[in-house]
């Protein structure tokens, strides 16, 4: 194939399809579909095509087949979001043919099949393994359509057959109930890449290709959801890329103009701006514009298949030389009319090339006999009879286009991780424990022996496990993990980096100031087989919230499809945490993160609260031994009590929650008050309270109990892990007065307990926003988690208590008045509240 790549000193030229060179900074006139309006050459999305490569690659004979390929994509998108009946047209079309409810989005579809198409001739001729990933939100239509063709939707699904019957089905299925949504759902083979919501797409591309060198991700983005800031900064994950382990991502962006009826803003902007700005980004951009098919065709083949060979190139170079070197991949901007090849005009209104064509462009089949007419004259302008055989499968010359087996996009067993996984080779977690001879004597950093034990799990695994964290990893005590593996990091280097920088071009550990951009590497890294762990702070993981529950959307729908393999789990450690914001003040104290985790599905979610290093080990093994989970680890890293030796850790981890004998004098009578700590800080207050308690009242009776496995608390009926309603009764009484003292909002603890026999007496105590610069005492004051107020919590409701507790009383807000005083004279707390350790 000849190709030529057209520059000028100060920007790119466009070439036509008939080679003609057009400098873009020409304000070329280009006229519209209806001659009544012109456009700017800059941001023209009409007329024959004009690319940076220059070149015919396809024979008139390939370029006739591929079209025709394409069309039978497009027909089936309309199909999908229009047809319940008579799917070939083989009569007329009426309206009882016509769904009741339209729903879907047409705009995009065009293009995404569009590449799809041109990118199975270059599987074909490189055999390419490539996965492609949808970034329009609703494009589904333009991805369904090549997956059905291809054969693999009929090879899962046997009911949607290759045969008119089939296509009747697959049709009708579509937005439609008990069918399948408008979105690349977990139902599309070939995806990983829901688009519910926008912005992802790079970021979850990216992490597909973190060791696999062979897979090239082709990502189609959609010029609004450029305009969110997630995608913004995936951008950057170019710089991530190592070309001697890892595969590459072609990013597509795809200016069609408009939003649901907005110009978006990428659109809109020069020709010069739009490739100063992947320029900047660190991207070789190539451009390809117009709406001429047969030129369209021959100039995306041309630049797809030189971007390929860049990318071969770059790739070859660093793994002949071994040295591997931040490159400047190639990216496309491909400019096409949204709603390409759709209706120009509807009802007097610009349609194609315009916001109208973002959904359904054209409405009220049922009653308007005009649009009926329109969409029946739309759907036979592909000529379908041409297209699929007498049966209503795609002829044969067309069917032999696609790949075959697992080189079809939609099969690709990268797009299916499960099927790939390899379950992480483990070390002994036992052995990364503190030796504990008495419950709350000795402290130490929860997190730090964590960080050694991910040490050796990455030392074991160093093909299939990254740890993931926005510059926060030696912050949150995991700095073990550099001792095996540094910071990625393949742009330039200051000589000072040298000391302490921890940096490395082999490193596989990935840091980035976006919480965003590390959870879609690590949701891409896990879909496609691999295993991960992320930690941040606690104040600021709610930046993906929705990133979360997108994720967790999609294991729930994975695990009711049988041919979605489970896999590994996404492990979320949130340290740093609300009750050691003390420094930060009131805008890093914020524990909501997991009433967001508890909004979704059982099925998916598990909470753990270990108070200590023993339990959050435990924890932490079983999670990154888990399939098809969020796992949400809530821990601070800074020094703690420590309560359990490591046996005792793993029993109490295996129930997710128990009483601690050590820590309780009810045995074998009933107690007058239980007293429950959730979450480490939370805990050791608990557990202070009981001992000030007992000083004023040695006969009281208390039961002591810790939770780890928040969603114990659930009923067994509501939750996999919940106690069942006579375990919770014999744990927690039917009558007496419960102290809860929790890590979080209190009102999560009533909503996860409502239903519990003993809920009139469940008195919780958590975070209430009341923060600011404290010292850590005085912010549990503020919020009355403190032992003083949990102690005179208890002498208030426990009724022998209420008539003698008075002096107590006294004596308890006295000293927790001392505590304020001391805190705002020497800006620390008393040196008897830091030295605490629980007597026995």
């Amino acid at each position: 194939m000849s190709v030529k790549v057209v520059r000028s000193e100060g920007a790119i030229k466009l070439a036509t399809g008939t080679n003609r060179n057009l400098m873009v900074s020409t304000p070329l006139k280009i006229a519209d579909t209806d001659s009544s309006t012109t456009n700017n050459a800059n941001i023209s999305c009409y007329g024959k095509a004009r690319s940076t490569v220059v070149g015919n690659p396809l024979s008139a004979e390939e370029l006739r087949k591929i079209d025709a390929y394409w069309r039978a994509c497009n027909y089936l998108a309309i199909g999908m979001i229009y047809l319940r009946e008579n799917p070939l047209l083989r009569e007329p079309l009426k309206p009882e043919h016509i769904k009741n409810r339209l729903l879907g989005h047409w705009g995009s579809s065009p293009g995404m099949s569009f590449v799809y198409t041109h990118m199975n001739r270059l599987i074909k001729k490189y055999d390419l393994n490539a996965i492609f990933l949808a970034g329009p939100g609703h494009g589904a239509p333009g991805i369904l359509g090549p997956v059905y063709l291809e054969g693999t939707y009929s090879e899962i699904y046997h009911n949607i057959s290759e045969d008119e019957e089939g296509m009747r089905h697959f049709f009708k299925q579509f937005s439609f109930p008990g069918g399948i949504g408008s979105h690349c759902t977990p139902e599309t083979p070939g995806s990983i890449h829901e688009g519910g919501e926008l912005g992802y797409s790079v970021s979850h591309a990216y992490g597909t290709v973190f060791d696999n060198p062979d897979l090239i991700s082709v990502v189609m983005v959609g010029d609004g959801e450029s305009e969110t800031g997630p995608l913004a900064t995936a951008w950057h994950s170019n710089k991530f890329i190592n070309p001697i382990r890892d595969g590459a991502v072609l990013p597509i962006l795809h200016l069609n103009g408009y939003k649901i009826n907005n110009p978006t803003v990428l659109s809109r902007i020069s020709h010069e701006e739009l490739e100063s700005l992947f320029v900047g980004y660190g991207y070789q951009p190539y451009f390809v514009e117009g709406s001429e098919p047969e030129s369209m065709h021959q100039a995306i083949a041309a630049t797809l298949e030189h971007c390929l060979n860049e990318i071969r190139r770059i790739q070859q170079e660093s793994r002949s030389t071994g040295t591997p070197t931040r490159a400047k991949f190639p990216m496309i901007v491909l400019r096409t009319p949204k709603g390409w090849t759709g209706p120009a005009k509807v009802d007097g209104h610009k349609v194609e090339g315009f916001w109208r064509a973002h959904q359904v462009p054209l409405s009220g089949m049922h009653n308007n006999p005009e649009h009926l007419k329109m969409l029946e004259d739309w759907m036979q302008s592909y000529k379908p009879q041409e297209l699929f055989d007498a049966a209503g499968k795609l002829i044969p010359e067309l069917k032999d286009l696609a790949p075959t087996g697992n080189r079809r996009m939609s099969a690709n067993p990268i797009a299916n991780g499960g099927l790939l996984r390899r379950a992480l080779r483990m070390p002994d977690f036992r052995d990364y424990g503190v030796q504990i001879e008495r419950a709350g004597q000795i402290e130490v950093e929860n997190t730090k022996p964590l960080g050694v034990f991910l040490r050796d799990v990455m030392r074991q695994n160093m093909d299939n496990f990254r740890v993931f964290g926005p510059d926060e990893n030696t912050s949150n005590k995991l700095q073990a993990v550099y001792e095996v593996s540094k910071k990625f990091w393949i742009a330039e280097y200051l000589p000072e980096d040298a000391d302490g920088g921890e940096l490395a071009a082999d490193g596989r550990v990935m840091e980035i100031l976006s919480e965003h951009t590390l959870e879609g590497w690590l949701e891409g890294y896990l879909l496609t087989g691999r295993h991960g762990f992320f930690s941040t702070y606690e104040s600021f993981v709610h930046v993906i919230d929705s990133m979360i529950n997108q994720h967790c959307k999609w294991l729930e729908i994975s695990q009711e499809i049988p041919w979605r393999s489970p896999i590994s789990s996404l492990n979320l450690l949130i340290t740093s945490t609300v009750w050691r914001q003390d420094h930060n003040g009131f805008t890093h104290q914020d524990p909501g993160f997991l009433d967001v985790v508890v909004n979704k599905s059982a099925e998916v979610t598990r909470i753990y609260l270990p108070p200590d290093v023993n339990s959050l080990l435990s924890v932490s093994d079983h999670c990154l031994r888990s399939t098809d989970y969020v796992n949400v680890i809530v821990c601070d890293k800074q020094m703690h009590l420590q309560f359990m030796g490591m046996e005792e850790a793993i029993k109490h981890c295996t129930k997710g929650l128990g009483i601690w004998d050590w820590a309780s004098n009810d045995q074998g009578v009933e107690p007058d008050v239980v007293i429950v700590g959730c979450g480490d800080i939370l805990t050791l207050e608990a557990l202070a309270a009981t001992t000030l308690l007992w000083e004023h009242f040695p006969e009281l009776k208390i039961r002591f109990i810790n939770v780890v496995d928040l969603f114990k608390l659930q009923p067994d009926t509501e939750h996999p892990h919940g106690l069942s309603d006579r375990d919770f009764d014999s744990l927690f009484t039917t009558d007496k007065p419960i102290i809860f003292n929790f890590h979080g909002y209190p009102w999560l603890i009533h909503r996860l307990a409502y239903r519990r026999t003993n809920h009139k007496n469940l008195h919780v105590r958590g975070y209430k926003e009341k923060g600011n610069i404290n010292t850590p005492l005085e912010l549990a004051i503020n919020n009355q988690v403190d032992r003083f107020s949990l102690a005179i919590d208890v002498i208030d409701r426990v009724p022998k208590l209420q008539g003698i507790g008075a002096h107590a009383k006294e004596s308890l807000r006295n000293q927790q008045i001392e505590c304020r005083q001391y805190a705002y004279e020497n800006g620390i707390d008393k040196p008897e509240i830091v030295n605490w350790r629980y007597p026995h």
